[in-house]
């Protein structure tokens, strides 16, 4: 067919108006974010950051995002998602631990008992944590952490955890990282957990995530060489860990910095404490239809004295159901 025929520029215009609204949906930053003040703020931020001739200039290399996990990149109701991990590797662990029939926490999760587990409290978690996230190569407890969460399926939505990540999240780290941000996870879960699924799950590879750590060792037995996990924390990632982290792994102060929870004050503050412009914000978990509707007397992703912070220093606060349009990528807006 000639290219000059009118049925050729009839087919040619035809396929042009097909393609345009795809062209401009993929123009508009952070499409699944409402044109309300969290989105507007982000914007306005990376614009005069970004903008050479801007007295708010921050070159490229100082760039620094840093971002929570849990809440913030994905859900994490009704309980934290490594926490359950660690119950289903008890379960899977299990024969090789005849003795854990009598030992709590360990009975309680083998049995179903709520209760029980609920009672052991922080001393309980770190134990299940410790028996399920060491004596192991990292190299194999992050190939049973890919494993878990290839098959593994959240309790209310029955999806891949990997798939109870944010649509508007994914959308801002791909934008900052469009101008010239190097985006960082720091997050109170388990380094080598996260890294098991960050790039592929957020585009952010392992050397940009920072997490909780177990004391490790260098173990070379007959040639086979290894880093071997020990049960013994080396650095919790939580609160005040958050900053001492940041300082230690990256060396330059973040100038964004996302969180979700009290846990994240300190990031965020040691983040807004800095020189020149900078951005603050809390995802509050607003929606109860589409995700979850919780904040000050959460047990899980408390919310309270970083609410207040965040209104005492006028950081973003992105109500979630008001200003999200989609929650989760498999979600229609």
């Amino acid at each position: 067919m000639s290219q000059s025929s009118p049925l050729y520029r009839l087919r040619w215009w035809f396929s042009l108006l097909l393609v345009l609204p795809l062209l401009a949906q993929a123009a508009v930053p952070l499409p699944s974010w409402k044109d309300g003040p969290s989105r507007q703020a982000i914007l306005a931020f990376v614009s005069a950051v970004t903008d050479e001739g801007s007295k708010d200039y921050v070159p490229p290399a100082e760039r620094i995002a840093v971002f929570d996990n849990d809440g913030t990149l994905w859900s994490e109701q009704p309980m934290y998602f490594e926490v359950l991990f660690a119950l289903d590797e008890v379960k899977r662990l299990a024969p090789q631990h005849p003795e854990w029939k009598e030992q709590q926490p360990f009975k309680a999760v083998l049995e179903g008992d709520q209760k029980a587990l609920a009672d052991s409290g922080m001393e309980g978690l770190m134990k299940i944590i410790a028996a399920t996230h060491s004596g192991m190569a990292t190299e194999a407890f992050i190939d049973q952490s890919r494993s878990w969460l290839a098959n593994a399926v959240h309790p209310k939505s029955g999806k891949p955890y990997t798939e109870m990540v944010f649509q508007p999240m994914l959308e801002l780290l791909r934008f900052l990282r469009a101008n010239d941000f190097k985006t960082y996870i720091v997050s109170g879960g388990e380094v080598a957990f996260m890294r098991a699924f960050a790039e592929e799950v957020y585009g952010i590879p392992p050397e940009q995530v920072i997490g909780t750590t177990f004391q490790s060792e260098f173990q070379d037995q007959d040639g086979k060489l290894s880093i071997q996990r020990l049960p013994q924390l080396a650095h919790n990632d939580d609160g005040p860990g958050k900053p001492v982290s940041i300082e230690q792994v990256i060396g330059r102060r973040p100038i964004l910095a996302f969180g979700n929870s009290d846990g994240d004050l300190q990031m965020l503050q040691w983040t807004m404490a800095g020189r020149g412009k900078r951005f603050a914000g809390l995802v509050h978990h607003t929606d109860a239809k589409r995700e979850w509707a919780y904040d000050r007397e959460s047990k899980v992703g408390r919310l309270d004295k970083a609410l207040d912070a965040a209104k005492q220093g006028n950081w973003t606060v992105v109500d979630m159901a008001k200003e999200w349009s989609r929650v989760y990528p498999f979600e229609n807006n």
